[in-house]
């Protein structure tokens, strides 16, 4: 599909890479962007179309697919980061709030939205996920099963969405120079160029972007003798 004239729908708009890839839908001529937060009013862009939605609240995703009619683009971008061990007290908590947010948040919003996609032509979503779905460290373990468990919804979808021709395109990356990596020493990709990345991803149809080094390398071990997840954390 083509973003110039797409109309797209991005969760978690109001900062981050969401807000990277509301600029570069914008840039790429999207004839609308609908810019959904949990609190829209924080929503500064130009241009964009503020929605209010919390992507674990099941009525207001459906409110916001009902209002939002004339989408082609959905952006799966919602996602959040407790920062724990699989074995620490808080653990399960920590695991169970990001799958809320990170995989059941994109699979309500994506069932939603995909009677509307079909309507207007199938058009494609975008799975927010990460290099972290293939490794994993002490400090991120509860987000690794989250974004691993959304890989393989964003594999189902596409396999379940084939038919009415939406296309569904994972976006893998590794450390983004956001809120959420502040104060973390490493190299760090810039939202705006991973953005930009996706979205050239999307018209060529990929059904996955690795957007950085880190990510392409930490794919291309998984069938070698020494898959990346299988290192010892340094």
């Amino acid at each position: 599909m083509q973003i110039k004239d797409s109309v797209v729908f991005v969760t978690g708009a109001n900062r981050g890479l969401g807000l990277a890839f509301a600029q570069a839908a914008l840039a790429a001529g999207a004839r609308k962007v609908y810019a959904a937060a949990r609190d829209p009013a924080s929503m500064t862009l130009a241009g964009v179309h503020p929605v209010t939605l919390d992507v674990t609240d099941a009525a207001q995703v459906e409110a916001a697919a009902r209002a939002c009619g004339d989408v082609t683009l959905l952006i799966n971008n919602a996602g959040i980061s407790r920062g724990a061990p699989l074995l620490g007290a808080d653990s399960i908590e920590a695991a169970r709030a990001e799958l809320e947010t990170n995989l059941f948040g994109p699979w309500l919003v994506a069932r939603a939205f995909a009677p509307v996609l079909a309507a207007n032509g199938g058009g494609a979503i975008v799975n927010v996920l990460s290099a972290l779905a293939w490794i994993t460290f002490p400090g991120v373990a509860t987000y690794s099963v989250s974004k691993s468990a959304t890989w393989s919804l964003s594999n189902g979808l596409r396999n379940e969405l084939r038919v009415q021709g939406t296309q569904v395109t994972s976006l893998h990356v590794g450390y983004m120079d956001t809120d959420m990596t502040h104060g973390l020493e490493a190299e760090k990709s810039s939202p705006a160029e991973v953005a930009r990345l996706t979205l050239e991803g999307v018209e060529s149809g990929l059904f996955e972007v690795l957007a950085d080094e880190p990510s392409r390398q930490i794919k291309a071990s998984l069938s070698s003798a020494t898959p990346a997840y299988a290192a010892v954390p340094g």
